[in-house]
């Protein structure tokens, strides 16, 4: 067999391969004595049929196999013979076949890229060393008296910080909003809708014009839509809202003693606090090791300069855009805010996607050199605490992946985290000098 190669760019190649004639006779024998054995034809017992016979009447099936077998053991000797390591689909064309000839065909593939690993053991990254203080508390203690807030209802003017439930109707160029942004319904027209009396709260500006306003109240309202907003057909344009007021309410925290204490669930006041120190410090004990992790990983990938073969990016773009618009589904996004923000999802997921391939493809070369593997086990668990995660069944869980093509992502994931865990085990971790911890 004959091959040359063809560089088509960094990742790409074609394969031009002839197979000799001897052995295009060779498999054809072959192929046909397949169907000799197997043949059924009227009037003769299986297998028993005359060889011409069933030459003539399987003579397209016959070629059609022989021609596969040939362009697949092709193929993979050439692959194998090159050292190559193929990604996505190869693409074979310009087939000549004949019997009695030598056999050519051409193949354009995608190639893994060729580097040399750098020393991946003894990198160097920092620890951040800080520590939970007093100050941390009593922030974490405000805001767990804030989540049990209670909302009371008053009859005097609003002020900042207060919550106002209102009715609105809202315009834009004279036309409702919906004129220019179909899916932006909720921007249009709501009622009994809540609001905290801040310069951020729902559109920015929005509602700290509504000071001072009482119960019954009526007020015309004019925002200015940013540049990043949400709704992409309302970026720098004025909206105007007729707002009604129905209700005013002041926000009553409770306050930090032995009743709240109790609540939830701490013997006193300082319990409680021991309680939060615990859980703060055991935050930032898990940040600091996700830091440490992201470093190690991006220390060893700063070190490598590869080409990306584009089918695989292709591939993981498509990937991160099914996991974002899962995600957003599952957390309740209606189905028209996705399909409003699908150019943003792309640019995102395709932002994202050749660092991801430029990682799987290194640290599958660490685990390849150390002898990590992915055993089933490991992929079960992973499976059990996503579908825990998705509140769906396992086997369902493990069908839509499957058919969305995700299992075998679901297991570089694994790969990665323990190839990560293992460069982290030989790393040498020094603690951040002061003035790095701000």
């Amino acid at each position: 067999m004959n091959v040359t190669v063809e560089n088509l760019g960094p990742c790409k190649k074609l394969l031009r391969v002839e197979v000799e004639p001897e052995k295009v006779e060779e498999v054809f024998l072959e192929i046909s004595a397949g169907f000799q054995r197997e043949a059924r034809l009227p009037g003769f017992r299986p297998g028993k049929a005359p060889k011409d016979m069933v030459a003539k009447r399987y003579e397209k099936e016959i070629q059609d196999e022989v021609k596969q077998k040939l362009i697949n053991e092709g193929f993979r000797k050439a692959v194998k013979d090159h050292e190559f390591t193929v990604v996505g689909r190869p693409d074979v064309e310009d087939i000549q076949f004949e019997r009695g000839q030598a056999m050519q065909f051409a193949v354009t593939t995608e190639i893994a890229p060729q580097f040399e690993l750098p020393e991946y053991k003894g990198l160097t990254v920092l620890r951040d060393n800080t520590r939970v203080t007093p100050e941390d508390i009593e922030r974490a203690l405000r805001l767990l008296a804030d989540q049990r807030t209670e909302y009371k209802t008053v009859a005097r003017e609003l002020k900042t910080g207060d919550v106002a439930v209102i009715h609105y109707n809202g315009t834009c160029e004279g036309k409702p909003i919906t004129d220019m942004a179909p899916t932006a319904r909720g921007l249009t027209e709501k009622k009994n809708f809540w609001v905290t009396v801040d310069a951020t709260s729902f559109i920015p500006g929005f509602g700290e014009q509504l000071a001072g306003m009482k119960a019954g109240d009526k007020r015309t309202i004019t925002v200015d839509f940013p540049a990043d907003f949400v709704v992409p057909q309302l970026t720098g344009k004025k909206g105007v809202y007729e707002v009604e007021l129905a209700e005013a309410k002041e926000k009553v925290a409770p306050t930090i003693d032995e009743a709240f204490a109790k609540a939830l669930g701490a013997e006193n006041v300082d319990k409680l606090r021991e309680g939060v120190r615990a859980d703060l410090q055991n935050e930032l004990n898990t940040k600091q090791s996700r830091t440490i992790r992201q470093q190690v990983a991006q220390t060893l990938l700063d070190k490598i300069q590869i080409d990306l073969p584009e089918s695989l990016i292709e591939q993981e773009t498509r990937s991160l855009v099914y996991s974002i618009v899962h995600d957003n589904t599952q957390r309740g996004t209606p189905k028209e805010v996705i399909d409003a923000q699908k150019d943003q999802i792309y640019a995102s997921a395709s932002a994202g996607a050749q660092q991801r391939v430029k990682a799987a493809l290194v640290f599958q070369r660490v685990a390849e050199k150390e002898g990590v593997r992915v055993e089933q086990m490991d992929l079960l668990r992973r499976l059990q605490d996503l579908a825990t995660q998705y509140k769906v069944t396992p086997d369902k869980l493990y069908k839509d992946m499957q058919k969305a093509g995700r299992i075998e992502e679901i297991a570089q994931q694994i790969l990665s985290e323990k190839v990560i865990d293992l460069l982290v085990q030989f790393a040498r971790i020094e603690d951040a000098p002061a003035a790095a911890k701000a």
